[in-house]
C-alpha cells in the first residue's frame, strides 16, 4: 500500500474570478504548493535540492482534469502520490478534494535537470526518501 502526502489550502480573495469561483489555473498552484510541501517533508527542498545535487525539478508535461469548482474560503486537500518512476523522472498523481468529494484530477510528469537543463538521474538519497509513496511500479 502506498503513502500519500497531504496539504491543505484556504482559497483566499485571490484565487477567485468575480464571482468567487476558483480561477481554473490558480488549481495548478495549489498542485505546485503540495508537490514543494511533499518535499519538505522528506527533508528536502527546491533550494536544497538546487544547492546539494545542482538539479531542478521540472514539470514536463501535466494532464488535469476539472470536476467541480471551488470556491471563496472553502478548504481543500491535496493529495499527491509517486505514480511510477524513472532514472530521470517521475508521475505524481494528485488529487484535490473539497470535503469527501474530488473536484480536481492531475497527473503531472517531473523531471530532474541540470543547470543547463539536460535530465540527470534522480538523487539516491531522494530516491530512497520517495521509494514508500510510489503506487505502482518502478520503471528502471
Amino acid at each position: 500500500m502506498h503513502e500519500n502526502f497531504n496539504h491543505t489550502v484556504k482559497v483566499y480573495y485571490e484565487d477567485t474570478d468575480s464571482g468567487g469561483v476558483v480561477y481554473y489555473a490558480n488549481y495548478l498552484k495549489f498542485l505546485e504548493r503540495a508537490r514543494t510541501e511533499a518535499l519538505v517533508s522528506l527533508g528536502f527542498s527546491n533550494k536544497k535540492i538546487k544547492d546539494e545535487f545542482g538539479a531542478l525539478i521540472i514539470v514536463k508535461s501535466c494532464n488535469i482534469e476539472y470536476k467541480k469548482s471551488a470556491h471563496l474560503e472553502d478548504e481543500l486537500n491535496i493529495r499527491s502520490f509517486v505514480k511510477s518512476i524513472t532514472k530521470t523522472s517521475f508521475f505524481m498523481n494528485q488529487f484535490i478534494t473539497k470535503g469527501d468529494e474530488t473536484i480536481v484530477e492531475a497527473q503531472v510528469h517531473l523531471v530532474f535537470i541540470n543547470q543547463k537543463g539536460k535530465p540527470i538521474k534522480i538523487p539516491e538519497t531522494l530516491f530512497k526518501d520517495f521509494k514508500p509513496y510510489f503506487c505502482d511500479s518502478i520503471k528502471i
